[in-house]
């Protein structure tokens, strides 16, 4: 048996860095997560990729700058990760990066849509001398689906069980949820909001990154009328194949949906924000993928949000609700791992996509090459 090295970078719409991901690949398609490196982004690129979620000023000169200083970001990762095991970059087959998303718009305008994840993969092959797999959504896009989620497949290989029917939780800023079935058949779809309005909100009024534990969320009391407004919001009654993304669920979307509560205490707002991100996982569980889930693994930044944890379990309480390192994955390398996974999905020509998760008309390779 022979093995393989990737490196899967990751960017999400928490904004809040690049995870980097060694991941070995057997030739059997067993893999495992072998380091892990987070870098964070500067504050002026955070702010500059946020702004670029909507329209405003000379857009293509500061997306094109933006991808610049995102695959300086990716190569400074790749660089801590190899200093770390020894590694020269030549053993390592392949990037996988996935760009920083700043428009995800599948469907729309002209029947295709399109998804935009920043990044300048000459500039990161050069930086690191590293063959680079990116632009993993677009061909699932082109083929009719939603580019997204494209990790149920990653989730299967790793969490999948025979003898229990698993999900898995990614709750980034935008949330996501694999359905793992004993039987082996796979599905999934975006929630909702993760953390991006809860983080939205505290730092417009706490000056905070994020809301630690969910400790400022717990202070507050949850307002039953504007949970309802927020609830109310077509995406949560829409049916899979679906996703989402910062286009939609941003403070401007709130603040419209707060016109109608004046008065509203800000910690009584960001409770009712962590309740929302709550409640959009265990009701579309219930409406879209109703079963006997046994467990419900959760990673990204909100499986270290206590009291978001606590309001799972709460609303799903025949279900274990768990982070992914308690079946051998750590909740920060689980998104990293994924798109290492797919770079050798591509390396091998070997199908990304769940058709039935995305809507896509079929299986296909997902990627771009930029070789080293």
């Amino acid at each position: 048996m022979t093995h393989e090295l990737f490196i899967g970078l990751m960017s999400g719409t928490s904004l809040d860095g690049v995870d980097a991901v060694l991941l070995q690949a057997e030739s059997d398609g067993r893999v495992q997560a072998l380091a892990h490196h987070h870098h964070p982004f500067h504050a002026v690129l955070r702010t500059e990729l946020l702004a670029l979620n909507a329209a405003g000023d000379n857009e293509l000169q500061r997306a094109a700058l933006a991808a610049n200083a995102v695959s300086r970001a990716y190569a400074e990762a790749v660089q801590q990760v190899l200093l770390a095991q020894s590694l020269p970059p030549r053993q390592i087959r392949a990037l996988g990066a996935h760009g920083q998303t700043v428009r995800h718009r599948p469907g729309e305008f002209d029947g295709t849509g399109f998804t935009l994840q920043l990044l300048n993969a000459p500039l990161l092959a050069e930086l690191t001398g590293i063959s680079v797999v990116h632009d993993f959504r677009s061909r699932d896009l082109a083929a009719g689906g939603q580019g997204a989620p494209l990790v149920p497949a990653f989730h299967r290989a790793v969490f999948g069980r025979d003898d229990a029917d698993v999900a898995v939780l990614n709750i980034g800023g935008i949330s996501n949820v694999s359905l793992l079935w004993a039987l082996g058949e796979s599905g999934g779809f975006d929630c909702g909001p993760g953390n991006c309005l809860m983080d939205g909100w505290i730092q417009r009024h706490q000056g905070a990154d994020y809301d630690a534990d969910g400790a400022w969320a717990a202070q507050g009391q949850v307002l039953p009328g504007l949970l309802q407004d927020l609830l109310a919001e077509p995406f949560f009654h829409r049916p899979p194949p679906r996703s989402t993304g910062r286009d939609l669920f941003h403070l401007q979307w709130l603040d419209q949906r707060l016109a109608t509560h004046p008065g509203a205490r800000p910690v009584d707002v960001q409770a009712t924000l962590l309740e929302l991100s709550a409640r959009c996982v265990a009701d579309s569980l219930s409406r879209f993928a109703p079963g006997h889930w046994q467990a419900l693994r959760v990673c990204g930044g909100g499986a270290f949000n206590g009291r978001l944890m606590q309001r799972l379990q709460s609303l799903l309480p025949t279900v274990q609700v768990t982070s992914t390192a308690q079946a051998g994955l750590p909740p920060m390398q689980v998104e990293g791992a994924a798109f290492a996974w797919l770079a050798m999905r591509w390396v091998r020509h070997l199908s990304g996509n769940l058709p039935a998760v995305t809507g896509a008309s079929g299986p296909r390779v997902l990627g771009s090459y930029t070789p080293a």
